[in-house]
């Protein structure tokens, strides 16, 4: 089992954190250049609910993030639904209101290894991609 965390602080609520994170069609928007493309390969009502599935990236090189919990404005938490570079993914998006009325974003993944050895880098690829992708949410939360 392979793990990695990512913790950032950001002066905007936990609502509008929630919502650039979950909603699909918005990603291109906060994540450039690392997802150009996104939207909903199967979109629930509310959009992001349980059983939704995410397209993020760039054709043709498109991950498929099935949302495996939602708690509005609290927790979001997704897997891979099909061709996953590892298996087992499981990420975890927390956002905790502080008490500089903030809020403290967590987020962190599990995997085991798709391929014996391939998990140092696997885990170095997507902890960097989480890094990248938790900085452009927290800029762009605070510019909304």
């Amino acid at each position: 089992m392979f793990s990695f965390e990512v913790n950032r602080t950001s002066t905007a609520d936990a609502e509008t954190l929630f919502r650039l994170e979950t909603d699909a069609e918005r990603w291109p928007t906060w994540c450039r250049p690392l997802v150009l493309q996104a939207g909903w390969a199967d979109r629930t009502d509310p959009p992001g609910d349980v059983g939704s599935i995410r397209r993020v990236g760039l054709w043709p090189v498109l991950m498929f993030e099935k949302t495996i919990e939602y708690e509005p404005n609290r927790r979001h938490v997704y897997t891979f639904a099909h061709n996953a570079p590892v298996n087992d993914y499981r990420a975890e998006v927390i956002f905790t209101p502080n008490h500089t009325g903030g809020t403290d974003l967590c987020w962190r993944g599990s995997f085991t290894e798709r391929l014996p050895g391939t998990g140092p880098a696997a885990r170095a690829l997507l902890r960097t991609a989480v890094v990248f992708l938790a900085a452009r949410l927290v800029r762009a939360a605070e510019k909304s």
